[in-house]
């Protein structure tokens, strides 16, 4: 696939545990299921797919099972990122051969990096695939934030696209501006907080953690998008964003385990350190999506 050819909505898929934190096969295919029929695309394994909480061999096994299990239905995009190079490269060519559409990074973390380090990180990552790959630009969790002079280095040398999650709508569209000369670059919403907004910068794909529970009203909110109804699509957007504000009602990850299990859905546990959350909370989540008539 090309680029441009990554559209629509695609959840960073969340994956499902067992109570003693061990990959849960059975409820992460149930979540693929729920999920698909809605969107454009999956984006597991990354930070709601608590891929940094894994083990390389975790990780793989996870990616195995969501390729299998989506069954070619949408295109998956394999999150490798890891906090050193070799891991990642691994982790991308075992994507490759499993039959990954694309594979997406954030910049290595927990150190600090100069804007040379991570250039070499992503041009090392580019030269071992032959399929597209994302740079996922999330400075509050890598603590690394990547300049726009080492985006367009990495274009030139032909990064498919960035994934934006700073949940700023200044640096989205002044990174849409930097790269107005290379129109096959893909630049990509990571959050369903700023859909409409970034959609009318020009974005044409949005990573939406909010696609893992609701995936039936984000995939309402690109279609009333793309209906060119602004008054419908504005009325969904703000809906989007209640929604969301109950999702952080709780930690957000546990929270989402909570409104899938509410949904009827197989999801599992989160993974320690994180906890189900607490009766109070639980309640509290159920009796919010009732009241906007969600549940």
């Amino acid at each position: 696939m090309k680029a441009k050819d990554f559209r629509g909505i695609i959840p960073p898929m969340m994956t499902a545990f067992t109570k003693d934190g061990e990959i849960y096969e059975k409820g992460t295919r149930e979540i693929v299921d729920f999920i698909v029929p809605h969107v454009q695309g999956l984006y597991p394994v990354g930070s709601y797919g608590s891929g940094p909480m894994m083990s390389i061999a975790e990780r793989k096994r996870t990616a195995e099972i969501v390729v299998d299990q989506t069954k070619g239905r949408v295109p998956v995009i394999i999150h490798v990122g890891c906090s050193d190079t070799k891991n990642t490269v691994e982790l991308a060519r075992h994507a490759e051969s499993i039959g990954a559409a694309a594979v997406g990074a954030v910049t290595p973390y927990y150190n600090e990096y100069d804007q040379e380090c991570i250039y070499i990180h992503f041009k090392t990552l580019l030269d071992s695939v032959g399929i597209p790959v994302f740079l996922y630009n999330n400075p509050k969790l890598s603590g690394n934030k990547v300049s726009d002079d080492t985006v367009m280095r990495l274009v030139k040398d032909g990064i498919a696209g960035i994934k934006d999650s700073t949940f700023d709508i200044v640096n989205y569209y002044h990174t849409e501006m930097a790269l107005k000369d290379f129109p096959d670059l893909n630049l990509i919403i990571g959050t369903e907080a700023m859909l409409v907004a970034t959609f009318d910068a020009g974005a044409q794909a949005a990573v939406t953690g909010l696609g893992n529970v609701y995936p039936d009203l984000i995939a309402r909110l690109y279609q009333d998008y793309l209906s060119g109804d602004r008054r419908k699509m504005m009325e969904t957007q703000e809906l989007v964003l209640r929604v969301r504000q109950i999702t952080k009602y709780g930690l957000t990850v546990p929270t989402c385990h909570a409104v899938l299990d509410l949904r009827g859905i197989d999801a599992g546990y989160p993974r320690l350190p994180f906890t189900k959350v607490s009766p109070e909370v639980f309640q509290k989540v159920k009796a919010a999506l009732q009241e906007v008539n969600l549940l």
